[in-house]
């Protein structure tokens, strides 16, 4: 097996010829390549959190499973943090913190990287607000962008700024950032402009957790700023039947979306979109644009 040296450790990589999405026949090669060309751009919105990784070792039609805890033989190199469970329980997890992580979690098939609304510094505290837009049946994601406009005004009246990007699955995310919240005050917020909105448009938005009631509306899920829950980090592949990747959006990319195909985005598009506009979330990362909650 080849073994490479990145940014002075040493990792041993496997099956690089091992086909993880049979429908466009991308492989595990392929998937280190991207996350490595992606990498500056990524690690930054993983740095200090705690890393959850959906790992599918036998290609996305395969088994999968949702792993937060570091895998067996995680190298002593690699950073990790505490985290606080429900029981009690200190449980380890992961921190991207280098290229040189990165590339040894995708080595195990890590395809997705899953990150909360917190750092492992300060679990209590919320530093980012997240609206997870998810289009019921007879919805697409250019209903979703209908609604994530609403969703940008009504929270830019709240002083909070908002930026998008793709879920790299059926949705958009909006995040905000925010200052002094912890992550109950940030939960309850994006629940009340939520129902807010429901009312306002009650035939384009739910609120409510039920999915009976999605059908043919977009439903806000505002329970991600939940402590114990994560969203998908930012350039992450999702497993899905083509390595499709939640990519940053413009603003006028959301107004202008007519087609989900608008607005779908592989492996093979994010590192040129990166070349051209940069990082489209990193001002969600400056200290500047973090604001309080009403």
């Amino acid at each position: 097996m080849p073994i490479t040296e990145v940014g002075g450790r040493r990792i041993t990589l496997s099956h690089l010829d091992r086909v993880l999405w049979p429908d466009t026949g991308t492989t595990k090669g392929e998937l280190l390549h991207y996350y490595a060309t992606v990498a500056d751009a990524l690690i930054p919105h993983c740095a200090g959190r705690p890393v959850s990784f959906v790992r599918t070792p036998d290609g996305v039609q395969g088994q999968r499973f949702f792993q937060k805890r570091p895998p067996a033989g995680t190298p002593d190199w690699v950073t990790t943090s505490e985290t606080l469970r429900k029981s009690g329980e200190l449980m380890p997890q992961v921190q991207i913190t280098d290229l040189a992580t990165l590339m040894w979690a995708a080595n195990l098939a890590c395809v997705e990287i899953h990150t909360p609304q917190w750092r492992s510094a300060a679990p209590g505290t919320a530093d980012r607000l997240v609206v997870d837009l998810d289009p019921g049946p007879g919805r697409t994601v250019v209903d979703c962008c209908e609604v994530a406009l609403l969703l940008r005004d009504r929270l830019a009246a709240d002083g909070l700024r908002a930026w998008a990007k793709t879920s790299g699955s059926k949705g958009l995310h909006l995040y905000a950032a925010l200052r002094d919240a912890d992550a109950g005050q940030a939960s309850d917020y994006a629940h009340a402009v939520a129902r807010e909105l429901e009312r306002a448009h009650p035939d384009r938005v739910v609120s409510r957790m039920s999915k009976a009631d999605r059908a043919g509306r977009v439903f806000l899920d505002w329970s991600q700023n939940s402590r114990k829950k994560t969203t998908a980090t930012p350039y992450t592949v999702r497993a899905r039947p083509e390595p499709t990747v939640s990519t940053p959006l413009s603003w006028d990319e959301v107004a202008s979306a007519a087609s989900p195909a608008d607005l779908a985005f592989t492996i093979a598009d994010v590192p040129a979109r990166l070349a051209a506009h940069g990082d489209l979330l990193a001002p969600l990362l400056a200290p500047a644009s973090a604001a309080r909650l009403p």
